[in-house]
């Protein structure tokens, strides 16, 4: 077998040809376009939002967190813009005020005092607006008290000052403190694995914490996005499940000092129940991974996140181990991060794994009707004992053992369990065991014959003349009356 690999944009395609000779042409290679992402590998989500129409003004409205969410190019622009306009506008204020009191022709005039001493044109009045904003104060350039305008104005530059000053520069922190760069420190594997662990066919990754710093309280989630139909015919493109990675038994929250390996164990609950190493070839399936956590040096909440798509995902594969122990602490080698090996791992999904199993195990129904059918005998049994000692003793002479009921049905009873259990064995013992010998219509007439042979000894043992009203004569209605009275008369 020979195999074309054809490029295909920035993915490659095996493509496997039969022999030369075999008088077919080899397959064409079908293109298949690249695998469109709802998350990429460093957990930027591929979501764009249009047609809003008029909803853009709640951008607006919460202007604090839309210049938080700007990228870094566009906040440096607003921090400078904002800033260079504040200070032009208040800048030509103060010019304005000098050049409607006159100052700006009187400013060499020592009897004369103006608004603002030493201001003679615009760039003194935005020199001394910038002293002023800035705290410096030269000593050159200051504000007398004949200008009540200019009072009010500088009231007004020193509130408007700090509110943008506490605006601006509490925009750039919290942009420089957000902990979205700590995650560039969290890793994940590049590949999901499948394998057996602890009997199981489970769904592992790997994630790691770089830092020496912890994460607190960390968490990791799991979703499975896959397009589906319900029955209803309603196409869901993005259907997102959940998957268990420890939720039930505390297994999801972690202590991140070294790598841990993240199981999802795949059974009748998990969506990959039906999952096998031969139909993940045609699935499309994406696994989101979110880990969060409380970044131990600022407080703040951290997330991380990232995909493995079905391609991503190798069947019968586990990680190599990272940890050894040296002189005194653990040392983690992060080289060997993603490295896989392969293992023996069954090709086929647990469902059929299960219904395997089944086929292969002895039916355990008839073992259970037996046991039901041995406690309704003897149940029968016992109602039968207490009938048999309700009887007349004259009855129950006749029958000659008072017990003969009770052995009598275990008997039968005892048969039908050997039919049942024939039934259990398996089809070499069951035609041993259907020889004429050793047939069901010997076993009863034998038992007819044992329910006989009592009877028959009990009336032989009777004096002659019971023999014959108990059927060894003429029945007692074809009697003539006088022998009728005669046998009464013997009776009584």
């Amino acid at each position: 077998m020979s195999a074309l690999r054809r490029k295909l944009g920035d993915e490659y395609q095996v493509v496997s040809t039969s022999a030369s000779g075999a008088g077919l042409p080899p397959p064409r290679a079908t293109p298949r376009g690249k695998r469109q992402r709802f998350v990429d590998k460093n957990g930027r989500c591929n979501v764009q939002h249009g047609n809003l129409g008029g909803e853009t003004s709640r951008y607006l409205s919460d202007l604090f967190t839309t210049l938080v969410d700007l990228k870094w190019r566009w906040n440096l622009f607003i921090f400078i813009l904002t800033y260079t306009v504040a200070w032009l506008f208040m800048a030509s204020m103060w010019w304005v005020i000098a050049y409607m009191r006159g100052d700006l022709n009187k400013a060499h005039d020592d009897s004369y005092t103006p608004c603002v001493a030493n201001v003679y044109n615009f760039p003194s009045a935005f020199l001394f607006f910038i002293e002023t904003e800035a705290t410096i104060g030269y000593g050159y350039r200051y504000i007398t008290d004949k200008c009540p305008e200019g009072i009010i104005l500088f009231l007004f530059q020193s509130i408007l000052g700090s509110i943008v000053d506490a605006f601006l520069i509490g925009c750039m922190f919290i942009k420089m403190s957000q902990p979205k760069k700590r995650a560039e420190t969290l890793m994940f594997s590049e590949h999901a694995a499948i394998s057996m662990r602890d009997g199981k066919l489970t769904l592992m990754f790997r994630v790691g914490n770089l830092r020496n710093s912890h994460m607190v309280s960390a968490q990791i989630r799991c979703k499975l996005l896959k397009s589906r139909q319900t029955p209803e015919g309603e196409f869901l493109p993005l259907d997102q499940l959940e998957l268990d990675v420890g939720f039930s038994t505390g297994a999801d929250q972690l202590f991140l000092v070294s790598p841990l390996t993240i199981c999802h164990v795949i059974d009748a609950k998990s969506p990959f129940y039906d999952l096998s190493q031969r139909s993940m070839q045609t699935e499309q399936f994406e696994i989101v991974v979110i880990l969060e956590g409380i970044v131990e040096t600022t407080g703040m909440t951290c997330q991380a996140r990232t995909s493995y798509t079905e391609d991503e995902v190798l069947w019968g594969h586990r990680f190599f181990p990272v940890i050894s122990l040296e002189e005194g602490f653990f040392k983690v080698d992060y080289s060997q991060f993603h490295a896989t090996f392969e293992v023996p791992t069954p090709p086929y999904s647990v469902k059929e794994q299960e219904e395997m199993l089944l086929m292969s195990s002895p039916l355990i129904a008839p073992a259970v009707s037996n046991s039901k059918e041995r406690n309704n005998s003897v149940e029968c049994l016992d109602g039968l004992d207490e009938v048999g000692t309700k009887l007349p003793s004259k009855l129950q002479k006749i029958t000659g053992r008072e017990d003969f009921p009770k052995k009598l049905l275990r008997m039968s009873s005892t048969t039908s369990e050997k039919a049942y259990s024939m039934g259990d064995l398996p089809m070499k013992l069951q035609r041993i065991s259907s020889v004429p010998g050793n047939s069901e219509e010997k076993l009863v007439s034998k038992t007819t014959k044992m329910m006989s042979d009592p009877i028959s000894q009990s009336v032989a043992d009777l004096p002659p003349k019971l023999q014959k009203l108990s059927g060894g004569g003429r029945m007692e209605g074809n009697l003539p009356p006088k022998l009728r009275k005669m046998n009464s008369d013997r009776f009584t």
